[in-house]
């Protein structure tokens, strides 16, 4: 036996000292150490021997196993360092090579619109307010005065999910659910985001748009305070030289309600082909909230009163930058990205 455990350690340390690699020494190490290795073998055959071999057999078992154990461990540490050796190689950079350039970004048109709009209504003491797109025909058509019935539903030709969810066709239930929220207290707020409507996609529509629509709810609010609002935002947004104009119109949820027109920012107000010759240029509905849509959301319309306006931000963009088509916004063409 004696014999068997020095042969053993032999072939052992043989074994370890051509192995390359730390699964290959771990390997070596289950095979003579493991528990079904020579070693326990061995150890387990003791109780063959007579009481005067078995103190010196356990010795040298307890000798051969040791050594082993030392030789694999020093070699795991040569293996290591020569692995790490072969990585830092493999993975060394010549900092001798020129740097790769990246590419500063910018924000997008459309996003730059609505962050000045919001910078220009958050000043004037809005707060902004978001909701779901994906929305219920109660928020989106009913609480607005438009009930299910309602000929002015086919103005918006909706994506339809169900028969009571469908994707919003503006910003509106946004100005519902916070109307219900306020609880009959006065409320100030835009509500900007992404609208769906079914449209054939063209050079001055799209299936998906941005909006941001406005809403005052208070006592004593009057068309002079939507008037005096809406000036303040043209002027910032086109120049101070921009008038506007108030035509009568008509939308469910207002009333009186107007198209508004600014003074054409290319003539003037003299007439050219920007403005098809009339001097003026529409660009967003508004009006007064009709009393059902201040009823319905639990405000007495007898003592308040509020006004309302949608703005279309492609079509903002369009006419403060020259864009003449609404495809461009949305094709991540660079050409077009980067000159704004």
């Amino acid at each position: 036996m004696k014999e068997q455990l020095q042969a053993l350690q032999q072939e052992a340390i043989q074994e370890i000292e051509v192995a390359s690699t730390q699964k290959a020494l771990n390997e070596v190490r289950i095979k003579y150490l493991g528990k079904k290795g020579p070693m326990t073998e061995v150890l387990r055959g003791m109780g063959k021997l007579s009481p005067k071999e078995r103190p010196i057999v356990g010795d040298l078992a307890n000798t051969v196993r040791a050594a082993i154990q030392e030789a694999l461990e020093t070699r795991i540490e040569s293996v290591k360092a020569t692995e790490l050796e072969a990585k830092l190689a493999a993975e060394a950079i010549d900092v001798t090579l020129p740097g790769r350039t990246s590419l500063p970004g910018h924000t997008h048109l459309l996003q730059q619109i609505v962050d000045e709009m919001e910078d220009l209504f958050v000043g004037l003491g809005y707060t902004i307010a978001e909701g779901p797109e994906v929305e219920t025909d109660l928020y989106n058509f009913e609480m607005l005065n438009l009930p299910k019935d309602h000929p002015a539903r086919d103005m918006q030709d909706s994506f339809y999910i169900t028969d009571e969810t469908l994707l919003r066709t503006h910003t509106s239930p946004v100005q519902a659910r916070t109307m219900l929220l306020a609880n009959g207290e006065p409320i100030r707020i835009i509500c900007p985001g992404k609208v769906y409507r079914r449209d054939e996609d063209d050079a001055t529509h799209s299936h998906q748009f941005l909006q941001i629509e406005g809403l005052v709810v208070d006592e004593h609010i009057s068309m002079a305070d939507l008037k005096g609002t809406l000036e303040a935002f043209v002027k910032q947004l086109f120049g101070e030289t921009r008038e506007i104009r108030l035509r009568p119109s008509f939308f469910p949820f207002t009333e009186p309600s107007v198209e508004v027109d600014i003074s054409c920012f290319k003539c003037g107000g003299k007439g050219c082909n920007v403005c098809k010759g009339t001097g003026w240029i529409e660009i967003l509905g508004a009006g007064m909230v009709h009393p059902r849509v201040l009823e319905m959301a639990g405000y007495d319309s007898t003592k308040m009163s509020g006004f309302a306006f949608g703005i279309g931000v492609e079509r903002m963009a369009m006419l403060k930058h020259g864009v003449d088509d609404i495809r461009h916004f949305y094709t991540n063409d660079l050409r077009f990205i980067e000159q704004f």
